[in-house]
């Protein structure tokens, strides 16, 4: 890191800097002498948290809380698993039976505020700088929200799901058994893993994005609420801490239970292809440890290597092996089927969404086995997931946000349930496979796999797919969970992932050796639970998200420019008919582009003040990119990826690996 030294004080007969010129203009034209750093609210680039000082220490507040939580629940689970299943169960079916109205109307008001915001004026902001390039190819960028989202769902539910709506239809639609059952079947699946799952990720993600890349806020649950709160200040309290808590508990306990159920998943898969005895524990503890020692060394090797390489390979992998049950399974059926089931799709989602508890008893109980479940798992999931979308799509549009991140996985999962649970139930309805019989979702896919071509060879193709889409999952949970507990860090530094890592498997080898998989499910019930505060956070989201957007720089210059368009269009006709041009000169008060807008309003201006680590105001020159800070003798310069690079004389950077706030190498 190079080393820049201050620069000597101008002289009075020193020409004046290109700054001091432009901010002569500006404070000329009254336009922003009043504002930060003398800059009117409509040219701001955007701030980057990279170029934000922060101090990144480990919260110890966030931390000692979420410890003492843990240990609590461990010792609940190891003393009394089965008051643990009761207790969760009961809870469970309170929030279904009460709150399952919410999930319902939460699925559909998400979906249509993410279209609104990618589809409107909304639509060209960018999550980052304006110009500022994406972090990711494309194909990385889908490949790694895709792993993260619910890849090792498509695998074990993509058979099992669709087979149990063809054999038990929801009440009232279909006779059982049939081919309109198939559809049917396909219809309900897509519904719970299609654009309402990935839009409540969205939600997630474009807003801590937004805040982190363009706002320069910390990437926490709490900064998305800052706007609520009286700003990132607001955020630092009890309140935005205990968002936080919230958020590292449901991420932490979420991917122990998947940690554990994956270890049962790949021992039953184990056990199909090579006869090992998976009812002995030490081979599930061996099993929990190998993907562990893998997560936890991919999360450390950092995002860009480690989680891109392993979601690109496994993208490959899940491809090719979509395609190969596809041409070797029933080819002509699956033909005619995914364009079928999309058009069917498209055509019931309003009936799927009236579907309710009020048409009686037996649709309460498919609506809250069923939907509301998926509704409430999905939300209890998109702090992690959504954190981590946030993480890979910096540079990218909102507009291309949305299409990306609800439209194309939502196609995938289409595609690929189509093809596995198509096959399925046509194998099952020619009695070729007896899919429907699976007594559970691990052992459905290894029981279709039996019916095709090389199953041996298919079948460790897919437990490697298994592991690498677990991996991917835990690995991209262990940086957002780092990131939560070191105050909204970039990269958290190694020890920290190290120690949440080790914390999520051992509460799963303990689950394991107690109760088995009836208390991870048990665990699973208490993360649905959870879901009810989010979902009401949700709520709340979207109302501080959109006030962020309706005040972005972009936005404000649209307003200016449709209203000087419309002026200036007026004033032309009125005076010169058809032969008129347009040019810009300064405006009466009250008569220009700007008329009624306050560009000096702490709600526009204040979050682009820059501020030390201390909180306190320091001044920043947006047209180098510097900060003017003598005292301390420090220079941050951006660089041609649009990053920063900082150098301090005399002092340790925040960047000093040495430190505990110090950037992993």
């Amino acid at each position: 890191m190079s080393s820049h030294p201050p620069q000597p004080d101008p002289s009075p007969t020193d020409p004046p800097t290109r700054r001091e010129r432009a901010r002569s203009l500006l404070q000329q034209a009254g336009q922003a002498g009043n504002c930060p750093h003398g800059v009117h609210p409509a040219l701001i680039p955007g701030v980057s948290i990279d170029d934000q000082r922060k101090n990144y220490r480990t919260d110890k507040v966030v931390f000692g809380v979420v410890a003492v939580l843990i240990v609590g629940f461990f010792a609940w689970g190891v003393l009394s698993t089965q008051t643990l299943e009761t207790a969760s169960g009961a809870a469970l079916e309170w929030v279904t039976t009460y709150f399952g109205w919410l999930f319902n109307a939460l699925a559909a008001i998400v979906l249509l505020f993410m279209l609104v915001v990618g589809f409107t004026r909304f639509g060209h902001i960018p999550l980052g700088l304006d110009g500022e390039k994406p972090d990711f190819s494309r194909f990385s960028w889908i490949s790694m929200l895709f792993a993260a989202g619910m890849g090792i769902g498509l695998l074990f539910f993509g058979p099992f799901e669709p087979m149990q709506y063809y054999l038990e239809p929801p009440p009232g639609t279909v006779e059982p058994e049939t081919r309109e059952a198939m559809h049917r079947a396909l219809v309900q699946t897509i519904f719970h893993w299609g654009p309402q799952a990935w839009a409540m990720y969205a939600l997630v993600g474009a807003a801590v994005a937004y805040g982190a890349y363009r706002r320069g806020r910390t990437i926490l649950m709490s900064s998305i609420f800052a706007p609520l709160l009286g700003g990132s200040r607001g955020t630092q309290g009890w309140v935005g801490r205990t968002i936080d808590i919230f958020a590292i508990i449901a991420t932490l306990f979420g991917t122990a239970a998947s940690l554990g159920i994956g270890a049962l998943q790949i021992g039953r898969g184990l056990q199909l292809t090579t006869g090992l005895d998976i009812a002995n524990r030490v081979v599930l503890i061996g099993i929990v440890t190998v993907l562990t020692v893998v997560f936890i060394a991919s999360a450390v090797s950092g995002v860009a290597r480690g989680i891109r390489w392993l979601s690109n390979t496994n993208t490959v992998f899940a491809l090719s092996m979509a395609f190969f049950v596809l041409i070797v399974g029933p080819t002509l059926f699956l033909i005619n089927f995914i364009p079928s089931v999309i058009a069917a799709y498209l055509g019931e989602v309003p009936s799927l969404f009236a579907y309710s508890a009020s048409f009686g008893d037996a649709q309460a109980a498919f609506v809250n086995t069923w939907p509301v479940f998926y509704w409430a798992w999905w939300v209890s999931w998109s702090p992690f997931v959504g954190i981590f979308i946030a993480k890979v799509s910096r540079g990218r549009t909102l507009r291309e946000f949305v299409v990306t991140v609800i439209l194309v996985p939502s196609l995938v999962c289409l595609v690929s349930f189509s093809i596995y649970g198509g096959t399925s139930m046509y194998y099952q309805e020619s009695g070729r496979a007896d899919v429907g019989g699976a007594p559970n979702a691990q052992d459905s896919l290894f029981i279709l796999l039996q019916a095709l071509p090389a199953p041996a060879v298919t079948s460790v193709v897919v437990l490697v797919m298994l592991t690498v889409f677990f991996v991917t999952s835990a690995d991209s949970a262990s940086i957002v969970m780092g990131s939560l507990a070191q105050r909204g860090r970039t990269e958290p530094t190694r020890r920290v992932i190290i120690a949440l890592g080790l914390m999520l498997s051992s509460i799963a080898v303990v689950m394991l050796l107690i109760g088995g998989e009836s208390a991870l499910e048990s665990m699973q019930d208490l993360i649905i639970v959870s879901a009810l505060p989010f979902a009401i956070a949700m709520i709340v989201m979207m109302v501080a998200f959109w006030k962020e957007l309706s005040t972005d720089p972009a936005i404000i210059r649209w307003r200016y420019g449709q209203s000087a368009l419309d002026q200036s269009v007026r004033a032309g006709v009125r005076r010169y008919g058809d032969s008129f041009a347009l040019q810009v000169s300064q405006a009466e008060d009250g008569n220009g582009a700007g008329a009624g807008f306050d560009s000096h309003d702490a709600a526009v201006t204040d979050w682009y003040q820059r501020r030390d680590e201390s909180g306190q105001p320091i001044d920043y020159d947006y047209e180098t990119g510097q900060y003017i800070d003598s005292e301390l003798d420090e220079v941050r310069h951006a660089t041609p990826t649009g990053r920063s690079v900082t150098a301090r004389e005399g002092s340790r950077t925040l960047d000093d690996p040495n430190s505990e706030s110090g950037r992993r190498p």
